[in-house]
């Protein structure tokens, strides 16, 4: 455990935090003084124009889309929330929102990497997905059938009493999983819904005191825009703060779990955050997810794109398809790298750090102003589909360049 005391905690909890360390190494790369990764900015021209023709592919008109969980749900051009909203449509819109919040906090965190040979085939359609619209396809149907609540005369919610009894036997049931169909980090997801139904339980004044449910999450979040306002930063710092529990085996600052933050020699700093890198991916997954709800409960969001580039293998894979980070040994490409690995947090740093200045040159291409086009816009148009694009004509498995050793916890 590192001490430190809650300013420390709180900062590192914060994008901005993500932003100035990614932002520290990718200045000790552009110098060539990073282990792993060299940098070739030369590159970035010819990514933004595989970026911008990526989105015109998909979004002719350019009429993206943010980046969120939400797009997954209508895999297969499938409208899956219309199912719920139909059962649900007298219901107030607070309570709209609290079961938008149920199924999205849930869904994003089964969201890790599901590797490359997991398919879920979906019962009402007999399609089958794999990867992220496969998982989000897989937990829609897993809250849809009411696995999530424990109260049997209200299907639609995730509540504590029946997060906590979650086991990987559950997950493996819901997500079809066998021999012939296995998934990545099973035990880690299931243990991350268990210990998601204890942090419900540990914050009352967010969660609720009487049957905490991952809904009322939203009520905490609708008191803080009093004038209808909230800024992105304010819903990140909510999950952090909220969910910080629930992350397995971490760095401990003060006596609080960090979560999604690693180590890296080339930071330093005179205090306790010396040597850290947060990246909280999930987390910002999470927060860009859930800005949609919010804004259809009639509260405005401002500051989005204070929120980063997320660290996860499309955004870090395109960027070393595409000749932008040059590994310095072979090793690097050839071998498995834990998620704690500096290896790791070093790609995963300079993502971010470049996918602010390759937003930048993609909508030079597009001719757009960031206030049309932010970064989760980029993102969805975008960097995550030409990630996906470029591996898929490099790799038979359309997987990363880089591989990681998941726990189900983090890509």
């Amino acid at each position: 455990m590192v001490e430190g005391n809650r300013d420390t905690v709180a900062w590192l909890r914060s994008a901005a935090a993500v932003r100035q360390r990614c932002d520290a190494i990718l200045r000790t790369g552009l110098r060539g003084e990073l282990d792993f990764f060299d940098i070739d900015p030369t590159r970035m021209a010819a990514t933004a124009a595989y970026v911008a023709e990526t989105t015109r592919l998909a979004y002719p008109d350019l009429d993206v889309p943010p980046h969120s969980r939400w797009r997954h749900f209508t895999a297969g051009g499938v409208d899956r929330w219309s199912r719920i909203a139909g059962e649900i449509e007298s219901a107030s819109a607070d309570e709209t929102a609290r079961v938008k919040f149920d199924l999205v906090v849930t869904s994003v965190l089964l969201d890790a990497g599901a590797g490359a040979e997991w398919r879920y085939r979906e019962a009402d359609t007999g399609d089958s997905y794999a990867r992220s619209e496969g998982l989000a396809v897989a937990s829609f149907d897993l809250f849809a059938a009411g696995r999530l609540s424990a109260d049997p005369g209200n299907l639609y919610r995730a509540d504590a009493a029946a997060l906590g009894h979650f086991g990987a036997e559950d997950i493996a049931r819901g997500f079809q999983v066998d021999a012939g169909n296995p998934l990545v980090g099973l035990d880690g997801r299931a243990g991350l819904l268990r210990r998601l139904g204890a942090a419900l339980e540990a914050r009352p004044g967010m969660f609720g005191r009487d049957r905490p449910r991952v809904g009322n999450l939203f009520d905490y979040l609708a008191a803080q825009a009093p004038d209808g306002t909230l800024p992105a930063e304010v819903i990140l710092a909510a999950i952090l703060q909220g969910l910080g529990p629930i992350w397995p085996g971490r760095i401990v600052v003060d006596g609080e779990n960090l979560g999604d933050v690693w180590r890296h020699p080339a930071v330093s700093a005179a205090d306790p955050t010396g040597g850290l890198v947060p990246f909280h991916k999930l987390s910002q997954w999470l927060a860009y997810s859930l800005i949609e709800p919010l804004q259809a409960a009639g509260i405005a969001i401002t500051g989005q794109d204070a929120l980063t580039g997320l660290p996860e293998y499309r955004n870090g894979g395109l960027l070393i398809d595409m000749g932008v980070l040059v590994p310095k040994q072979p090793e690097v490409l050839e071998e498995a790298h834990d998620v704690g690995s500096v290896v790791v947090v070093e790609w995963r740093a300079l993502t971010v750090a470049l996918l602010d200045r390759l937003a930048d040159e993609v909508r030079a291409v597009l001719g757009l102003a960031p206030a049309a086009f932010p970064l989760a816009k980029v993102l969805e148009g975008g960097t995550w589909a030409a990630g996906r694009r470029i591996a898929a004509e490099r790799r038979p498995d359309g997987g990363s360049p880089l591989k990681v050793r998941s726990d189900g916890t983090v890509f």
